[in-house]
């Protein structure tokens, strides 16, 4: 059985959800037999590389929000990512362009690496204090320590076409498929549920997805992205 999930790294239910759904497959009786595939996702598609900005002030300007607002949210997010033993990083965290980390991670796909890559995506950019944008050796570094090679993620950054048609292609797939938020879990191309949702949500996902059976409706989150 194939899982595939949408996200961008830059959004706090993905990381979140995640989790959920990792624990939720953790447990399920045939795990061996799920193949896992991050799809492609931007929350902020055509944003410039080189336009990192605090995340109080794209989130305000984004939304409309007051600093308060932020700041409750963000406090809301850092207990639901504890409660998954999740690292979170509540303040002073930098935002920008996902697009050259989506396409190392169509890099580390090839080569058996994207979960590992996504972590530590993920845990970089919301519960460590080196910002994750803007730094092409920072991304570097964590694609080695996924297991890729230095100087191929090198070499994949410094072509901005290498890879982008594949990052571009699961985007249009993601509308296809009616897709206008992530995460975003598609089983077997039969079945979805779209956000962070509890553990047993994607239980059930998991069981009827194997078993073949009716397919669940639609499951949808209200909680905004970045």
């Amino acid at each position: 059985m194939r899982v595939e999930i949408w996200s961008d790294i830059v959004c706090p239910w993905c990381y979140v959800g995640k989790a959920r759904f990792e624990k939720a497959l953790d447990a399920f009786p045939h795990r061996d037999a799920v193949e896992v595939v991050y799809r492609s996702f931007e929350l902020d598609p055509g944003r410039a590389k080189g336009d990192v900005q605090p995340l109080l002030r794209t989130l305000t300007k984004k939304y409309g929000l007051t600093k308060a607002q932020v700041h409750a949210n963000e406090d809301n997010l850092g207990a639901q990512a504890a409660a998954e033993g999740l690292g979170y990083r509540t303040r002073d965290r930098d935002h920008g362009s996902t697009f050259d980390m989506h396409r190392l991670l169509h890099l580390a796909k090839e080569q058996g690496r994207q979960g590992e890559l996504m972590r530590l995506l993920f845990q970089a950019n919301f519960a460590e204090e080196r910002s994750l944008f803007g730094d092409d050796e920072r991304l570097v570094e964590l694609a080695v320590a996924a297991g890729l090679d230095a100087d191929r993620a090198r070499e994949v950054l410094a072509d901005p076409d290498a890879y982008a048609d594949d990052v571009r292609a699961d985007e249009r797939e993601a509308a296809e498929l009616g897709a206008n938020g992530v995460p975003f879990f598609v089983l077997d191309r039969a079945y979805g549920v779209s956000g962070a949702q509890p553990v047993e949500v994607f239980t059930r996902a998991l069981e009827q997805a194997w078993g073949n059976r009716s397919p669940i409706e639609l499951s949808q989150q209200d909680d905004a992205s970045v």
